[in-house]
């Protein structure tokens, strides 16, 4: 593969609020060449997520893309949904698509191991879910980590609180025990909770400017945005409390599509608590070099986010990601 030609993407996503904005940035920009998306069991019922992302697919011209269905419960742990925060379905809690698109045949966790396994060193995985199908992948093809051309991965809080526990963001919370075993495994790209805050939070002006767009897409985020947006509302978070949404999943998949709106990265040490307990799902960060463990894992510390933001409203606007280019 040339530096040239599109990234080889694979999705893996729980199909609710920002995935929808993540897979849309995927399937309209011509950087990337997406293989498939997986769904594994995270934000909402799991029926509900695979119609969200082939809806999502339709939606933005990628109908063709096949959709396999993955893990549907964690590994070990209770599974906890986050329609709270999403509405129910996902969607913001009124839309809830029957596409009658069939799934691709393959469960999600063969379908990643046999494309890396025939395309080593070429395929992109984007982890914007909790990470069950991606351990069992390793557990399945133990070379995965070095088959993979790049793992990214949308998950933990950084030296920073949790946005489900004190300690826990919601990807790591939810499974715990395949957070581990996937951070040990694998060197990664980290987009965490704190930089989602920090470098991906929309406000009222970008609401302002989607509603005047009246396009399709424009039309969905609104849509699918609604019940978040009331959510953080009434939030005590000192970040939110406010009218905005959290964009951690579009973010993820803007750093694959351009790379360079990253400002600054360093690479630590991380592991993920899988105790049972308080502090469960917490991911530390050993900023200060204090384990004498391996620093593999690339944290990306600060982005560009206007820049961000141009990508993801010219994606609602023109259908392409990159046309302020």
């Amino acid at each position: 593969m040339s530096d040239s030609d599109p990234t080889r993407l694979i999705v893996d996503t729980d199909t609710a609020g920002d995935d929808t904005q993540a897979l849309v940035l995927a399937a309209c920009s011509d950087r990337v060449a997406l293989e498939g998306v997986t769904i594994c069991a995270g934000n909402v019922p799991f029926e509900y997520q695979i119609e969200n992302a082939k809806y999502t697919l339709d939606l933005a011209g990628a109908d063709e893309v096949p959709v396999y269905e993955g893990a549907r419960e964690p590994l070990e742990k209770d599974h906890e949904f986050a329609e709270y925060i999403h509405g129910e379905g996902g969607l913001g809690g009124d839309l809830f698509p029957e596409t009658g698109i069939p799934s691709a045949e393959a469960h999600a966790v063969d379908f990643i191991v046999e494309t890396a396994r025939e395309n080593p060193g070429e395929i992109t995985l984007a982890c914007i879910a909790p990470l069950t199908n991606v351990a069992l992948a390793f557990e399945r093809e133990p070379d995965l980590p070095e088959l993979l051309n790049e793992v990214v991965i949308m998950g933990g809080a950084v030296n920073t609180l949790g946005n489900i526990t004190p300690a826990a963001e919601y990807n790591f919370w939810v499974d715990p025990d395949a957070a581990a075993v996937v951070m040990d495994a694998f060197e990664t790209t980290l987009i965490d909770w704190g930089l989602t805050l920090r470098d991906s939070t929309f406000d009222t002006d970008v609401f302002e400017a989607v509603e005047v767009m009246d396009t399709p897409l424009a039309d969905f985020y609104l849509t699918v945005t609604e019940a978040v947006r009331a959510f953080n509302r009434q939030s005590d978070h000192d970040a939110l409390g406010a009218d905005v949404t959290t964009q951690p999943d579009s973010l993820a998949i803007a750093t694959v599509l351009e790379p360079d709106i990253v400002e600054a990265a360093s690479t630590y040490y991380v592991a993920v608590d899988d105790r049972e307990g308080m502090t469960r799902g917490y991911s530390l960060v050993d900023e200060l070099s204090v384990t004498d463990r391996e620093a593999k894992t690339r944290v990306i510390e600060s982005v560009d986010g206007d820049r961000f933001e141009r990508l993801l409203l010219d994606a609602f606007r023109h259908g392409d990601p990159h046309r302020a280019e």
